[in-house]
């Protein structure tokens, strides 16, 4: 099921040395002989709720397999903060991390109260499993992460700098009676650069003026932050 995060850029990651990525079945970690991970929920209702015995037992194993470098113990949840890019590049900075996938109605909630740091949701909607959103926020932080990927291709992502990012154009010059941009065959770096924000303004403008306006408030707040900091010093 993880195969994506086995091949092209975490694949790369993985293979320099940068990152570590490990599997655990949460079966592993269950009481034989029939070694069950969920149960039916009590208060009655639909579906079924992973038990805390074993998921208890694998993180406090998971912990335990580097002193001293705990790791932060994030649950995959429709419940969680939101995934952003700012979250992820946070992350990429922790050295470790330990992703809990629920299944079906989720986890017993005193796993929640007792072993989870944080809980993220990569969207308002609900998935089968928690795994699908584990590989998406580890692709997510794998790119962050430093060498990975060349620093300059990950600072003009969009959403990196708080903007879509810019349309990209490759050969043919022409290609069924559309043409590149001639800005971008000038050479002339100044004025491609120029366009290239310009147009990452108009495509946010365009498609999430949203983000436009949460990066208003943020230059605003900080511009109040500054002039109250002067006024104090």
């Amino acid at each position: 099921m993880f195969a994506p995060l086995y091949s092209s850029i975490p694949a790369r990651a993985q293979a320099s040395g940068r990152v570590r990525l490990e599997l655990h079945n949460l079966r592993d970690y269950a009481s034989p002989p029939h070694r069950q991970t969920d149960d039916t929920p009590f208060g009655g209702g639909p579906g079924m709720v992973l038990k805390p015995e074993p998921l208890a037992a694998a993180i406090n194993a998971i912990k335990a397999q580097e002193a001293g470098m705990l790791p932060r113990v994030i649950y995959m949840s429709p419940q969680g903060q939101p995934l952003t890019q700012r979250l992820a590049e946070q992350l990429s900075r922790l050295p470790r991390l330990l992703l809990v996938c629920g299944h079906y109605e989720g986890i017993d909630e005193r796993i929640i109260k007792k072993y989870i740091d944080m809980e993220i949701s990569i969207g308002d909607y609900v998935l089968s499993n928690g795994e699908l959103g584990a590989m998406v926020l580890s692709d997510a932080v794998i790119r962050l992460i430093d060498g990975v990927i060349a620093q300059d291709s990950a600072a003009q992502d969009s959403f990196s700098t708080g903007l879509l990012d810019h349309p990209h154009y490759t050969k043919p010059a022409l290609f069924e009676g559309m043409a590149v941009p001639e800005v971008l065959l000038s050479g002339n770096h100044r004025r491609i650069e120029a366009w290239r924000r310009q147009q990452a303004l108009a495509s946010t403008e365009r498609k999430r003026p949203d983000l436009l306006a949460s990066r208003s408030a943020s230059l605003a707040d900080s511009h109040k932050e500054q002039k109250d900091k002067a006024h104090d010093d």
